[in-house]
């Protein structure tokens, strides 16, 4: 499958996973140094937005505009992904006052190469979200076409609203 990385074509490592698949295994670490495999995210409704880089501007937006929405669901869970250091991303979320959402680096690129999302010509993972229900099955996917555009929040959140309960604001 193929994205732009402005304007250029890229070619992702692999077939990303949809709608009716189940996550790949791949492992992950959080702030901790605690290794985070894909079962461990099992359990609630999960929405998985993957990054190139947290110290951008894209994906700084994007990953503050998860964390404001987090708040509204009471059995969902917000993770963002990148191939950032763990130190990188503490230190970026410290720096946003970030704390609803997981931040895992995949800096081993375990979640990229499984997911095939790994952009190997860039050196980053791609801008995608992926839901998945309780048990590990994808229920929305979206890739998005141009690395530095960012994502439709819209559909993305319509979807998650589908398979998980929102707190009335």
């Amino acid at each position: 499958m193929q994205i732009t990385v402005s304007g250029k074509e890229e070619q992702l490592y692999g077939n990303p996973p949809v709608n009716g698949d189940k996550l790949p295994k791949f492992k992950l670490e959080d702030a901790n140094g605690n290794k985070v495999k894909t079962a461990d995210l099992l359990g609630k409704v999960t929405l998985i937005s993957t990054i190139p880089d947290i110290n951008t501007a894209v994906c700084s937006m994007e990953t503050r505009k998860f964390n404001q929405e987090a708040d509204h669901y009471t059995d969902a869970q917000f993770v963002v992904v990148s191939n950032n250091t763990v130190e990188q991303q503490k230190d970026w979320c410290a720096a946003e006052g970030v704390e609803n959402i997981r931040m895992l680096s995949d800096e081993q690129l375990s979640l990229g190469y499984a997911m095939g999302v790994y952009l190997p010509n860039f050196g980053a993972l791609a801008r995608t979200i992926f839901i998945v229900d309780k048990v590990g099955t994808v229920v929305y996917r979206q890739i998005v076409d141009e690395l530095h555009d960012e994502p439709d929040y819209a559909k993305a959140l319509a979807a998650l609203n589908k398979v998980a309960n929102r707190i009335d604001e």
